[in-house]
């Protein structure tokens, strides 16, 4: 994580001085639900939250006693202790430090999905109105980088946004997974604190009472939340290539917004680079590459050991606020996209009617040829016009066998660019909805 790739909203959730506030409002919270079960004296439960509940915590001064105690939430309870004084010996009772640890984790990335999410709304957004705004502007349409036969501008934006409407889902999913809360003391027994503590906490921050917990949350549910993260940035990468595929010179139907006084290299003053999308293209090799430690973290040691705790201090901060920045970067990049029709014409045109190639093909077999021979025909016809050797409606013409079951004016109604756009409606109908 560092400032050149993130955004202050979602940095801020990661603050020591939130984790720490969270780890208050956890231990004062159970603190409650202690007194109302008469464990604790009420008076000191309201006193916990009068002494501590609106200050500042010195985040020097916990660091200074963990280097002492080596333990990091000994030392929070510690510099707690100096601003509540005697009421302090009620706070963490029959509570372990993961009870504190796993439950802030869940509240941290439960706000991080809600910034994700938001996020993609507004991606959503931008994709969207790009797609509308260029429906039924012809493209080419490519397999294997090769073109294949006509598509829209606006079809590539609707796939997009199907794509970008599932990880939407999952990142809702992934919320729901990962938002619990374990208060179940030592090996996860509830043998020093009554299972309503671990309620009341849960309802308090608005998480789910994790049903077993083994001292710790069971790392399959931050598995699943960080492979989809990965799985978002994957998405984000296939936009952000096509992207780059599109401004390529020798495409240049598409290219990224070139603002007043952008330079594009230190040598060469004409140039327009594609960097955005090259560097959403490394961001999200960054957020899938935290994914695998994460489903690592699933196998602990019995009911717990600390193995997932180094890999869950870097990648919770450094997976959500890189594919924050990343979102947003994208919606940036699409909302800005400039789109040259005229280019993606002269592309359709390139290759002297190859793209019709299909309909030839079956027309002829609707005029009773074997696939096989009307295979045979359109292609003895197409690859001279791959060598530059003519145009090929005017090869088709000219061949006896293609002759002898098409008319020129069939050949030339099989050439017609509308055909093959004729569902672009039904299409976004299916993405966007009958509105």
């Amino acid at each position: 994580m560092i400032p050149r790739y993130s955004r202050p909203e979602m940095v801020a959730i990661w603050d020591p001085q939130t984790r720490f506030r969270i780890w208050f409002e956890i231990e004062a919270h159970a603190c409650d639900a202690l007194a109302e079960l008469g464990v604790i004296p009420k008076e000191s439960a309201k006193a916990i939250w009068d002494k501590a509940g609106h200050v500042t915590f010195d985040v020097d001064r916990i660091d200074e006693i963990e280097r002492v105690t080596k333990h990091d939430v000994i030392a929070f309870l510690t510099h707690l202790a100096e601003f509540i004084g005697p009421d302090s010996r009620f706070v963490h009772q029959g509570m372990t430090s993961s009870d504190v640890l796993d439950t802030c984790l869940a509240v941290q990335l439960k706000r991080a999905a809600d910034l994700l999410i938001a996020d993609v709304d507004q991606l959503l957004a931008a994709i969207k109105r790009r797609a509308f705004e260029h429906k039924m502007t012809p493209s080419m349409g490519r397999s294997h980088g090769i073109h294949a036969e006509p598509v829209t501008f606006g079809l590539k934006m609707a796939q997009a946004y199907a794509e970008f409407t599932r990880a939407r889902e999952r990142l809702v999913q992934a919320r729901k997974e990962v938002a619990t809360c374990a208060i179940s003391g030592a090996v996860g027994t509830f043998a020093n604190i009554d299972p309503r503590v671990e309620e009341h906490v849960a309802k308090a921050l608005g998480l789910e009472v994790e049903p077993v917990s083994t001292q710790v949350i069971p790392r399959d549910r931050h598995a699943a939340f960080f492979a989809t993260l990965g799985v978002v940035a994957s998405s984000i990468e296939r936009l952000a290539i096509e992207v780059r595929h599109l401004q390529r010179t020798e495409v240049l139907e598409a290219e990224e917004f070139f603002s007043e006084g952008q330079k594009g290299s230190s040598a060469m003053p004409h140039k327009r680079n594609p960097v955005l999308t090259e560097n959403l293209t490394g961001l999200a090799r960054l957020v899938r590459g935290m994914a695998i430690p994460a489903m690592e973290n699933v196998a602990l040691w019995h009911e717990r050991d600390i193995s997932h705790s180094s890999v869950e201090r870097m990648i919770g901060p450094d997976a959500t606020v890189t594919l924050d920045f990343a979102l947003a970067r994208m919606t940036n990049v699409i909302d800005k996209l400039i789109v040259y029709p005229e280019n993606m014409q002269k592309n359709l045109d390139k290759l002297g009617g190859l793209i019709h190639s299909q309909r030839v093909l079956l027309a002829l077999t609707q005029k009773g040829v074997s696939r096989e021979d009307s295979y045979s025909y359109v292609q003895r016809n197409a690859m001279p016009v791959w060598r530059g050797e003519g145009d090929f409606l005017t090869l088709l013409k000219a061949d006896k066998d293609v002759k002898a079951r098409l008319s020129d004016a069939e050949l030339e109604d099989l050439f017609d660019l509308g055909y093959h756009l004729k569902h672009v409606d039904t299409i976004f109908k299916r993405v966007f909805g009958a509105n």
